[in-house]
């Protein structure tokens, strides 16, 4: 075998083991997505449940709560940037980052300090190499979000809120995350998660007497016990954290779509290299016998050439 064919050959099997990798991953990814897109819709009905209830106190009652009212001078804002843990994922990461920076950038320009926070190994390594201080990380959950870690991440947040602060508190809250909407489309976006907005403030009544919507159905009246003040007090730390854990498996569903996506494309990919490097060995293999024809062909005149002379 000459050397071009051991090349060609060394090569074709590295692609076939690296295509035999990239398969297995595909696969896994295809797996995983529907485990994700099912927590992502079992978890819909609490969080539109626990919506509904603070739209209800928010639109019901008057109460200045600190969550719910603009500050006047807003001074700092934290971004919680919510990343994978791992690559082979194709633009996912980079993506994702770019909305985080266009956030940052566009935050910068009102004249608001932010502060960083975030989820998963490549976003927080984004942040350290380039020497930005990050106020938390966390990381090692990011294919498989749990209301545990949403909490947690929710009362970090929380903690650090604090709009009467004019010194170290945070007056607003945004969240950057890739939303899943279908396996080829999710797009990163970010959202202003405090003070808060409340998503579906419109499907609560506005009035003192119940309210009808457009199928004739009257909306309920409510009663707050013991205060307006106090139920918002309890509600509003779980819609944060439903919000986020929202969040968090959205962007899990985004994730293994998109590694998916990206893998599907590497072993094709691989598959063009095999046939090619399959293609130019053939070619290679033909060359040499093509050359020893040749020199067999010219030794052989040769010999006839000397034995006709003599």
């Amino acid at each position: 075998m000459g050397a071009q064919q051991r090349v060609f050959k060394q090569k074709i099997r590295s692609t076939q083991s690296l295509r035999k990798i990239f398969k297995a991953m595909e696969l896994i990814a295809a797996s995983r997505i529907q485990k994700a897109i099912a927590r992502s819709q079992a978890a819909s009905p609490y969080a539109n449940a626990l919506t509904r209830a603070v739209s209800a106190v928010a639109s019901e009652s008057n109460v200045d709560h600190v969550l719910t009212t603009e500050s006047e001078n807003v001074k700092r804002a934290a971004v919680l940037v919510m990343g994978p843990d791992r690559g082979f994922a194709g633009a996912y990461s980079a993506n994702l980052l770019r909305e985080a920076e266009e956030l940052v950038r566009l935050l910068h320009e009102e004249g608001k300090d932010v502060k960083l926070f975030t989820v998963g190994g490549k976003a927080k390594n984004y942040y350290t190499f380039r020497d930005r201080p990050i106020e938390r990380a966390w990381t090692g959950f990011s294919e498989n979000p749990t209301a545990e870690v949403a909490r947690e991440i929710g009362e970090a947040l929380l903690e650090d809120f604090d709009p009467e602060n004019p010194d170290a508190g945070l007056d607003e809250i945004y969240i950057v995350f890739t939303k899943f909407v279908s396996s080829v489309n999710h797009d990163p976006e970010y959202r202003r998660l405090l003070p808060l907005e409340v998503v579906d403030a419109d499907e609560a009544s506005t009035g003192g007497a119940a309210e009808s919507t457009d199928d004739g159905t009257a909306f309920p009246l409510y009663e707050f016990e013991p205060s307006a003040e106090a139920v918002l007090d309890a509600l509003l730390p779980r819609y944060i954290d439903s919000r986020i854990l929202s969040a968090l498996l959205s962007a899990s569903a985004s994730e293994q779509a998109s590694r998916q996506a990206a893998m599907k494309t590497a072993t094709d990919n691989a598959d063009d290299l095999i046939k090619t490097y399959t293609r130019l060995a053939n070619t290679a293999r033909q060359a040499e016998i093509t050359q020893e024809l040749t020199e067999i062909v010219g030794g052989a005149d040769a010999l006839a050439a000397s034995a006709a002379g003599d």
